[in-house]
């Protein structure tokens, strides 16, 4: 039996999937064991998981700290973490907790030492001492998208069932893929399930709390790397046995559900409240349950960096009601072509319509330009296909929420107003969240103004960007390319020769975007001075793989206007041999794209 003063904490958590379980009201699904330790314990109807994809979104867990405040919000980037900050199982590990994990890490920030006491497909709670409270998390992967287009597959749910959302198209690939989604549930809930059993079969089931948790919403597309309610949120269920009853919240009632709002960097701090432990300081996310119970939030945060191989910066909140979405690089489509997403069978026939002129106007949004701001009302419109940004009935809930994150930003120090390669080379070796407290380094207060500017899409602000990329400050010059980038060509017409200058500037990032302001929207003349420049940057051997990507997405994004140099660009490398950097994958990906060569 565990010591009496502490619960034991099992956490069941899987990959790629939405509320998208009986005990949320879905009559598609068949998830038996979830349903039962649901009506044991409280779902929460308002979870987010922060990021829409895996590795930032389990950063903000172990961390407790969103993911832009530290710097690690792109996917599968490597960075060091700040000295004196933990990861919360150190912590558990102190008060004299086992900890383990089975198995799954991907972290994008490097560990402070040991985390873990057992961290493999072997790990386990039994494996402790007699007596000794344990931490465990146990992972399935059978839900990761990738299964969802794994074939052959004998459907077990009726795809003509299929819950088809407006924006996908209603066609027999995206029911199977829909179908397949709700069977490889089913095949996780038996997963947690046996866990459970297992549970209860040592006679610990009345000594743990149980949590179970998906990393981020459904794998489908429109769902998964989508920084918006349909990609962030996730099915949370927590039980706690009645001995424990002191340490459930006030909106904890056995087989109820919770209205109250929960991110994931919300989950580490919990858990060492649940256990006595008083959460650090440096931890940003609040404990719901425990003795050190935080007061509710009024707003959950989330966001959107590098995708794989595709940049891009979106920031959102949302309350019991609204979500707010600001995009910060509206000219490209949520859509990005992501060489992962496009193996699903959805994803291609998805774009093979768009491509055809045969989709409707809330199934094209994925494929075009955004809107600087989203604004959706989740209970009116809980599929997020009509934008009340320009709504004047709502204009002073858009205001509050506009503000709130803008001030969400400012006060986590957000890292993301940085291209990848200035994050390193701002950092020089060190930690970019001490980088970026530091106001000489990182001024961000002007930075994050050049990017609102920017990102306003306002065809006023062209003679404001224009003066910005005069600006001392590389990250302030970059934005105001970019500004007048995303304004197209007449804006870059009419900032020609500054952005001319820009191609010698002395960050890279800046010749980037001013590059491929003019592959697309210059003369010949300028097309024949940039894209060689270009290709030059993509070399990662040359420049490391964070330059290489952002040069190889300008390539592409100038289309034909790079066909000439195919030859060139089907002869850079493929990575940098230098550096083992996680994202070095993306640069495959992009040359594939471009040049058309199988992977």
């Amino acid at each position: 039996m565990a010591d009496n003063r502490r619960p034991n904490i099992l956490w069941l958590t899987c990959e790629d999937i939405g509320p998208d379980l009986g005990c949320y009201g879905d009559s598609y699904a068949d998830s038996p064991n979830l349903d039962a330790l649901a009506r044991h314990g409280v779902i929460y109807r308002n979870a987010w998981s922060n990021a829409p994809v895996c590795a930032p979104a389990r950063t903000t867990i172990i961390t407790g700290v969103p993911a832009p405040s530290t710097g690690s919000e792109h996917m599968r980037s490597l960075l060091p973490i700040p000295e004196g900050m933990p990861m919360y199982p150190q912590l558990l590990r102190e008060a004299g907790y086992y900890c383990t994990n089975n198995a799954k890490e991907d972290f994008n920030l490097s560990k402070p030492g040991q985390v873990w006491d057992e961290c493999s497909g072997e790990a386990h709670w039994r494996n402790r001492a007699d007596g000794q409270p344990f931490f465990a998390i146990f992972n399935y992967t059978v839900t990761h998208e990738s299964r969802i287009r794994a074939r052959p597959h004998d459907l077990q749910h009726d795809p003509n069932d299929a819950p088809i959302p407006s924006y996908h198209p209603d066609t027999p690939e995206v029911r199977h893929d829909w179908a397949q989604y709700y069977d490889i549930i089913t095949a996780m809930d038996a997963q947690a399930g046996e866990a459970l059993a297992e549970l209860a079969e040592a006679g610990l089931d009345e000594d743990t709390i149980v949590f179970f948790y998906g990393d981020h919403g459904s794998g489908m597309p429109g769902h998964k790397r989508c920084a918006r309610n349909a990609g962030l949120l996730v099915p949370l269920i927590v039980a706690i046995p009645e001995r424990f009853a002191h340490l459930a919240s006030e909106d904890y009632a056995q087989g109820g559900e919770s209205e109250r709002l929960v991110g994931f960097s919300d989950l580490g701090p919990t858990v060492l409240s649940l256990a006595g432990v008083r959460p650090p300081a440096i931890m940003q996310g609040r404990a719901f349950m425990g003795e050190h119970e935080a007061p509710p939030r009024r707003y959950l945060y989330g966001f959107r960096g590098r995708m794989d191989e595709r940049y891009d910066m979106v920031r959102c909140l949302r309350d019991q009601r609204y979500v707010y979405i600001r995009n910060f690089m509206p000219h490209l489509p949520m859509g990005q072509h992501v060489r992962y997403m496009f193996e699903t069978p959805t994803t291609q026939v998805w774009h093979e319509l768009y491509e055809a002129g045969e989709l409707t106007e809330a199934q094209r949004f994925f494929w075009e330009p955004r809107p600087a701001e989203e604004l959706y009302d989740l209970q009116e419109d809980p599929e997020e296909t009509s934008n009340l940004a320009d709504s004047r009935e709502h204009a002073e809930v858009l205001d509050e929420m506009r503000g709130a994150c803008r001030e969400w930003m400012l006060a986590i120090r957000d890292v993301g107003l940085l291209p990848e390669p200035q994050i390193h080379a701002r950092s020089d070796g060190g930690a970019p969240y001490d980088m970026a407290r530091d106001p000489e380094r990182y001024p961000m207060a002007r930075i994050m103004e050049a990017a609102e500017l920017a990102s306003s899409l306002q065809p006023g602000a062209t003679e404001g960007l224009m003066a910005g990329l005069g600006d001392d400050d590389p990250a302030v010059r970059y934005w105001s390319a970019l500004g007048l980038l995303m304004r197209g060509e007449r804006a870059v017409r009419k900032g020609h020769a500054l952005l001319r200058e820009a191609l010698e500037d002395e960050d890279a990032c800046v010749r980037i975007v001013a590059a491929e302001a003019l592959a697309r929207h210059g003369d010949e003349a300028d097309v024949q001075m940039v894209v060689p420049l270009l290709i030059d940057l993509a070399n990662a051997e040359a420049h490391g793989p964070y330059v290489a990507l952002m040069a190889l997405n300008a390539i592409d994004h100038a289309g034909e206007a790079a066909r000439p140099w195919l030859a060139e660009i089907e002869a850079l490398p493929e990575e940098d041999p230098n550096t083992d950097d996680r994202p070095q994958y993306g640069i495959e990906a992009l040359l594939e794209k471009i040049t058309g060569r199988p992977g």
